[in-house]
């Protein structure tokens, strides 16, 4: 059974930080490109960076310099350290894995993150 736990978020004021946590079972994790997506009130869910099998990291221009993707194939754990936060980064933020291979994609239950002063 595929697991994708999120953890991290909160309530942060605007220029704060916050590091989200997604933890991985069931799959081959070195298998997967890892992503976090976001969905605010009202918009459609969209990418916000993704980290590939082999490290590789891409961003949405909006986060760009301020969010870094990281991966931990020990542990089965991908991260998003969130800086310099935005009242606009409000939304709920979902882990999501792709197996590179048969595109499938799992998704996690999600966590609200609150940048407001």
């Amino acid at each position: 059974q595929v697991q994708l736990v999120e953890s991290g978020g909160g309530l942060v004021q605007p220029g704060g930080s916050l590091k989200l946590s997604c933890a991985a079972s069931g799959i081959d994790f070195n298998s997967y490109s890892m992503d976090w997506y976001r969905q605010a009130p009202g918009k459609q869910r969209e990418s916000v960076a993704t980290i590939t099998i082999v490290g590789a990291t891409g961003y949405a221009d909006s986060v760009k310099g301020r969010f870094t993707i990281s991966r931990n194939n020990a542990q089965l754990t991908v991260s998003l350290q969130m800086d310099k936060l935005k009242p606009e980064d409000t939304a709920v933020y979902y882990c999501s894995a792709l197996n590179v291979y048969s595109r499938a994609r799992y998704w996690g239950q999600g966590t609200q993150v609150t940048v407001s002063s």
